[in-house]
């Protein structure tokens, strides 16, 4: 029996998804005409008491499509210096929209307002690139699966309305943030110009992002995806999935985040040699001394079965996810312990 930690993208369709998959009604979605589609896009639009949404392959694509719309080749966006849409895109904003990034060094992916204001460049200076969006990840992909504070978004935000600034959320995981915080999917869409969220992390479906917004962003969106090559026809099908996703498997995310603290404790009580992040939703990090302990540990999860990552040349990552039973947990358990006493 393989264990997959490698990433919540890993899921397999469970039964009743493969159902509604099987018997979802399609269309065309380049016409505009599949209605599993348009039930995902106003589904999602309304949860986020946003206007309009856009079913996309991949967050990838939703991210780069977002840093199209809110951008002119030669401007700047500003974010983490570990954010998905600058380290895990493959230069997509260079590459697609001609715009520079100016990063933070944030806590695990997280920033501060007064950060942001200090390097919004003067439009009015020909030296420099204009300044025209902020995005936020959340969680933090690299942080750990850290959440932010959403009193600092507002501030953020207000920085970015005071400066007419885009901002835009890389929500990939962001139910995994809402199981945790007391915020609400509206509070979110009140506060950004563009969101995604991501369809195949955590909540299951084998494929898709959503990109909302308002009319007018969806609609010029809509141009850019198809350029990026993101028309899609019988999309129905995999709509469906993510429609299932979204009214079915966002609660159950505290279990993932339960069987991630208790690999976390694992780690601690183990006696490795190196440092735990703290396991905030379903991501759990372990910081080997040495590059040489961090290869000896993934040899000896593989003996087992056992798949996980390595982010970095001495941090380990494993993601809990709903394909990770109580028994793979307790297994996985047992070969840290036993890391530990070697």
């Amino acid at each position: 029996m393989k264990i997959d930690y490698r990433s919540d993208t890993v899921t397999r369709p469970s039964t009743p998804m493969l159902d509604v998959m099987r018997y979802a009604s399609v269309g065309d979605a380049v016409f505009g005409d599949d209605p599993s589609v348009l039930e995902l896009e106003s589904f999602a639009a309304d949860m986020f008491g946003m206007d309009r949404g856009l079913f996309c392959p991949s967050g990838t694509m939703a991210n780069q499509i977002a840093i199209k719309v809110h951008t002119k080749p030669g401007d700047q966006l500003i974010c983490d210096q570990t954010a998905h849409v600058y380290f895990y895109e493959g230069g997509g904003a260079a590459l697609h929209s001609g715009v520079t990034c100016r990063l933070l060094s944030g806590d695990g992916g997280r920033f501060q307002a007064a950060e942001v204001e200090a390097v919004i460049n003067d439009p009015e200076d020909t030296h420099f690139p204009r300044t025209r969006v902020v995005s936020i990840e959340n969680t933090c992909n690299k942080g750990g699966g850290t959440c932010w504070d959403f009193r600092e978004i507002e501030r953020i935000g207000a920085v970015c309305k005071s400066h007419d600034l885009s901002l835009h959320l890389d929500g990939a995981r962001l139910f995994h943030a809402l199981i945790e915080t007391p915020e609400s999917p509206a509070d979110y869409g009140s506060l950004f110009d563009s969101i995604s969220i991501c369809l195949s992390k955590g909540l299951g479906a084998p494929m898709g992002s959503l990109l909302l917004g308002s009319e007018e962003f969806i609609h010029e969106a809509s141009r850019a995806r198809k350029a990026f090559g993101g028309g899609m026809r019988q999309a129905g099908y995999m709509a469906a999935a993510g429609l299932f996703a979204l009214q079915n498997n966002t609660r159950r995310l505290t279990i993932d985040h339960e069987k991630a603290r208790r690999l976390s404790e694992a780690f601690e009580r183990s006696g490795l040699a190196g440092e735990v992040l703290p396991a905030v939703t379903n991501i759990v990090m372990f910081d080997f001394e040495t590059p040489e302990a961090l290869d000896a540990a993934k040899d000896r999860f593989a003996a087992a079965d056992i798949l996980v990552a390595a982010m970095g040349k001495k941090r380990l990552r494993l993601v809990t996810h709903l394909d990770i039973t109580e028994e793979m947990i307790d297994r996985t358990i047992k070969i840290i312990e036993g890391m530990g006493d070697d």
